[in-house]
């Protein structure tokens, strides 16, 4: 296992708009001290943060996403049970989705979920529900799981499926902009475990930001924390110190900085690199850092 010398945690957003408000950015190191946030106020857009991801990051980071790195594979045998043009993994799964969404602007991605076939697939707005939105037998309602999502709820979480777009938690578009990011990326830095994980280097990890709360003591159902004085005593839990505020923060930004100092600590543990199961899925599903 590598030993990174920096952690940065991004809580992202798959929203339509150049620089949607719900991207953040917290930077820990690893000789300790509070994480913090990385040019705070400034208003981010995915260009951006592909940017500092290809140019500018430190070297030997781990870079926690808050994102879906794939879709659902296992349950079906594919992405897209049925359709002749389903790719067969993850790498090729983005390079299709940023080639559907070539002229959505902002890294965005309406076209793929309106994309003619592939809509069937998904929940969307207005009680439009593809035929193909779950999987067939599903014994649940929510919508078609990943083998790491099955995992997180196994904590406690409340995971939704990556091709739900409803709702305040829905996480679709967010996953598939992420997606975007990560092709274009183009293989410059290791995506566990769609890539191995190397020996040295940076190193890309999806994450979920319910997952540091509830190691920090919270429970998952109110795992947002709104105020400095919450954040600190969360922070407290994980052995880090807090940065300075008071009073009212964004849970953007308290997630990611919530997240840097928990990966600081988390990136030590063996079991959280080998969960029993990702080698069926690592190339396809993908997996959570942190999920068992």
């Amino acid at each position: 296992m590598p030993r990174f010398r920096h952690f940065l945690a991004i809580d992202w957003s798959g929203a339509v708009t150049e620089r949607p408000g719900g991207i953040a950015m917290a930077l820990a190191h690893a000789d300790g001290g509070p994480p913090v946030l990385v040019d705070p106020g400034r208003g981010w857009s995915r260009e951006d943060v592909l940017a500092i991801l290809r140019d500018e990051l430190p070297d030997d980071t781990l870079v926690g996403v808050d994102l879906g790195i794939s879709l659902p594979f296992a349950d079906c045998g594919a992405f897209f049970p049925g359709w002749e043009d389903s790719p067969p993994d993850a790498r090729s799964l983005w390079a299709m989705i940023d080639r559907i969404c070539a002229d959505d602007p902002h890294l965005s991605a309406s076209s793929f979920v309106d994309h003619p076939e592939l809509s069937a697939f998904y929940r969307r707005h207005n009680g439009r529900e593809g035929a193909s939105f779950h999987a067939p037998g599903a014994a649940h309602k929510r919508g078609r799981f990943r083998v790491t999502e099955e995992r997180q709820a196994a904590l406690g979480c409340s995971p939704y499926s990556n091709f739900n777009l409803v709702g305040a938690a829905q996480v679709g578009k967010s996953s598939l902009t992420g997606m975007r990011v990560l092709h274009r990326l183009d293989g410059r830095i290791p995506v566990w475990p769609i890539d191995p994980l190397p020996a040295t280097g940076s190193v890309i990890a999806e994450i979920y930001t319910a997952i540091p709360a509830i190691a920090a003591g919270r429970r998952a159902g109110t795992s947002k924390i709104r105020s400095h004085e919450e954040l600190a005593e969360a922070l407290a839990a994980l052995g880090s110190p807090a940065p300075e505020g008071s009073g009212v923060i964004d849970d953007h930004s308290a997630d990611a900085l919530l997240s840097a100092a928990w990966l600081r600590i988390a990136a030590r543990d063996d079991a959280l690199w080998n969960p029993p199961g990702l080698a069926a899925v690592a190339h396809t599903e993908g997996w959570t850092f942190g999920a068992p």
